[in-house]
């Protein structure tokens, strides 16, 4: 969290209305439902210089990791029927996880606190953010202490997300939740067209950027220190891009060769597509429903030198889309709550609902009954998500077995990831948050049963 810390230096912008610019982005999560990412860039558009961004960007997302802890602070701060405007009680907690996750002194903090109100232009609401944060300082250890007897509170997790996940991994999920609660680490992937990972370490080494090579995906770097894209040495020419370590298990599991036709579902922005297309030479075809994260696939291939067919369509309908030629191996990255990325993505915490779960399991098999047809006799089908509940995974996957005969369970080689790091489930494997340094993700291979084989034979 050291990066999350540092967040009320001087810039261009006076650290009161960096305050307020976190307070609106936090207000646009929270309050309106957007994304912390949009939020965020809808912020940036706005702010003078790439300092204040970082200022903003530092704050926003502490106060969102928190929010769960610093929301229970706030009822119990605020009198009883108050109701600050969002965009204040934003402020508010901006001004808590200052006063609680950083080192600045606390009466610089509540002052410029008081003055972020009036460049929100509520300064009607200076008094409240200094009384508030006042009373906060003096009753710390109580509120505190108070706190932490309230899972949600504790944990920073929404209850019924505390449940699911304590459900469904009874000896882990204490693991998983302090896991969520941390600063990423910075993991890139090398691009083997254009150098090893140990040529790319060196290059990194000469630019005085400290790394290390992953132990569980063989093109993968692990940052010391998380640094600016822009200071990455060759990720503009395409030698290296950002992905985390356990994304890029996917294109080992696939086991992609020369020459075949690959369905990438779910693609944007391309992670996944470009590393398999630096695997091997492909006819890839690229599906997503989302035209504008298509957008940032189509930049990656750019920056990368990559081809691709890249289509805007929802994958599951494939009467507007597929040509009719079958594809030898699929990759299905499906939409999810992503549990197992909450440390990238904290907004989960306040947008995900528990309500979430059948609709992401239904879409899921939606997508699995509609693609499976498209797949040639003897191909892979590889299941991903960036879940730990094992609804949206192993029981998604127990379901589609069960309902088709010709559909085969791949078991993932031992070699795949130590024990240390892989949880075995029913079918597939889950790598929880956090272990090895990589997010939360779930693998399952599917392959089809060529024609004439039986349950008994089935490479007959």
């Amino acid at each position: 969290m050291a990066h999350e810390r540092a967040t009320a230096k001087l810039t261009r912008l006076s650290t009161a209305a960096l305050l307020a610019a976190a307070a609106r982005t936090v207000t646009a999560v929270s309050a309106s439902g957007q994304s912390l990412d949009d939020a965020l860039a809808r912020t940036a558009a706005t702010l003078g210089n790439a300092s204040d961004v970082a200022v903003v960007q530092a704050l926003a997302y502490g106060t969102v990791r928190w929010y769960p802890r610093i929301d229970y602070w706030l009822t119990q701060l605020l009198a009883q029927g108050a109701k600050p405007k969002p965009a204040l009680r934003a402020l508010l907690a901006v001004g808590l996880h200052q006063l609680a996750f950083s080192s600045h002194p606390p009466h610089a903090v509540v002052d410029q606190a008081v003055d972020g109100a009036r460049e929100l232009g509520e300064p009607r609401g200076a008094g409240l953010v200094n009384a508030v944060l006042r009373r906060f300082l003096r009753e710390r250890q109580r509120l505190t202490a108070a706190a932490d007897e309230s899972a949600p509170a504790r944990f920073a997790h929404p209850a019924w997300l505390i449940e699911q996940i304590r459900g469904d991994w009874p000896d882990q999920w204490t693991q998983i939740l302090d896991a969520n609660n941390q600063a990423p680490p910075m993991w890139l992937r090398v691009n083997r067209r254009q150098a090893s990972g140990a040529q790319y370490l060196e290059i990194l080494k000469r630019a005085s950027i400290g790394a290390q090579p992953g132990n569980h995906s063989a093109d993968s770097v692990l940052l010391e220190v998380p640094v600016p894209v822009a200071a990455l040495p060759g990720f503009e020419s395409g030698v290296a891009s950002v992905q985390d370590a356990g994304a890029q298990l996917a294109a080992d599991l696939l086991a992609v060769s020369d020459g075949m036709r690959v369905l990438d579902a779910c693609a944007a922005p391309g992670g996944k597509t470009c590393q398999l297309l630096e695997r091997a030479d492909l006819d890839l075809v690229a599906v997503d429903r989302s035209a504008e994260r298509l957008e940032q696939l189509r930049d990656n291939l750019a920056r990368l030198r990559l081809t691709a067919t890249v289509i805007a369509s929802d994958a599951a309908d494939t009467a507007l889309w597929w040509d009719g030629r079958r594809f030898e191996r699929i990759l299905l990255d499906a939409p999810c709550t992503a549990s197992g990325v909450i440390r990238r993505h904290p907004d989960v915490k306040l947008l995900r609902r528990a309500t979430d779960i059948e609709a992401m399991r239904h879409e899921q098999l939606r997508l699995l009954r509609a693609l499976w047809p498209l797949l040639s006799d003897g191909g892979r089908l590889l299941y991903v998500t960036c879940s730990v509940l094992r609804a949206e995974n192993e029981q998604v996957i127990t379901s589609f077995l069960a309902e088709e005969p010709a559909a085969i369970s791949v078991p993932i080689p031992e070699g795949f990831a130590p024990h240390d790091v892989r949880m075995h489930c029913e079918t597939g494997v889950q790598i929880l948050p956090g272990a090895a340094g990589m997010d939360g993700f779930y693998y399952a291979c599917v392959e089809k049963r060529r024609s004439g084989a039986s349950a008994g034979n089935p490479s007959a």
